[in-house]
């Protein structure tokens, strides 16, 4: 018996849509993280991009639990002497609301070449309006 092993140009993917209006992050986060990787398939690979594409609408209108839309700090740095700056949910919702679901998918892939490159393939909008009608996603209930 052979093991198998998915090739990445072999891949079928697919354009799946998540509207994300009223839903929690971690949940949007946990089901766009998956679908990148392909973990719903059955020819899942782990050192081969076998995803498929995910576009999130309405990322201005994720909800977040308890007190995190106060508490939770989003820290970068530039590289710089005081260099390093802060955001809050509030104020990162203000400014890009894009940013709250990609840093939520951010954490959840691999953190190497193939999260990289895992990561081109989510598209996230902040309204419900999206330029993605060409491949025809198909709506991804949660």
């Amino acid at each position: 018996m052979k093991t198998f092993n998915a090739k990445a140009n072999e891949v079928d993917r697919k354009w799946w849509i998540i509207d994300a209006e009223d839903l929690v992050l971690g949940h949007v986060a946990v089901h766009t993280a998956n679908l990148l990787r392909g973990k719903n398939k059955p020819i899942f690979t782990p050192n081969t991009d076998t995803g498929d594409f995910v576009v999130v609408i309405n990322a201005d209108k994720v909800r977040l639990t308890g007190k995190k839309e106060e508490q939770k700090v989003y820290t970068r740095y530039s590289g710089y002497v005081g260099g390093g700056k802060t955001d809050t949910p509030r104020s990162l919702r203000a400014k890009a609301p894009e940013r709250l679901v990609e840093f939520a998918v951010r954490g959840m892939i691999p953190h190497n070449r193939l999260g990289r490159q895992v990561l081109k393939k989510l598209k996230v909008y902040s309204g419900s309006e999206h330029k993605h009608e060409a491949q025809n996603p198909q709506a991804y209930s949660l």
